[in-house]
This record gives structure tokens, C-alpha cells and sequence, in this order.
């Protein structure tokens, strides 16, 4: 899918309380353009914020309760 990029971020929170229910967000260049390639496979997001200062984050979340976020930096 998409575009290799050579600079790519990744934010891990880790919480032991939450064991076995991974999260993990990944922040990409075209944020639109991942949701509507993963929107194509017959995933929709659980989740779509916007933060105060424009980064945006769409979340998918498995049966399991795993959690895999997707964000987009401001224009």
C-alpha cells in the first residue's frame, strides 16, 4: 500500500494493565490516502480525532481490543 517513504515515526505507549491489548500508532505523510487504501480492503476506522494542534489520528481496534492508529501531521 502507498508510497516507501525513508522517514517514518512510531509512538508506543506501554500499560501493564492492558496486557494483551497492544496499541500502537504510525505516523504517515498521506493520512487520507492510507485510510481510503485500508477503507478498500473493508476496514473502517473505530475511531477519527483531531487534536488542538491539527494532528489528526484514525484508530482500528480488533476483536481482541488491539489497537492500531494511524496520524497525520498538519499541513
Amino acid at each position: 500500500m502507498g508510497t516507501r517513504r525513508t522517514h517514518r515515526s512510531v509512538f508506543i505507549v506501554q500499560q501493564p494493565e492492558h496486557v494483551g491489548h497492544a496499541m500502537h500508532t504510525i505516523i504517515v505523510d498521506d493520512l487520507d490516502t492510507l485510510v481510503a487504501e485500508i477503507a478498500q480492503l473493508g476496514l473502517e476506522p473505530a475511531k477519527r480525532e483531531t487534536y488542538s494542534d491539527g494532528v489528526r489520528k484514525i484508530t482500528y481496534i480488533d476483536r481482541d481490543g488491539n489497537e492500531i492508529g494511524f496520524g497525520g501531521l498538519p499541513r
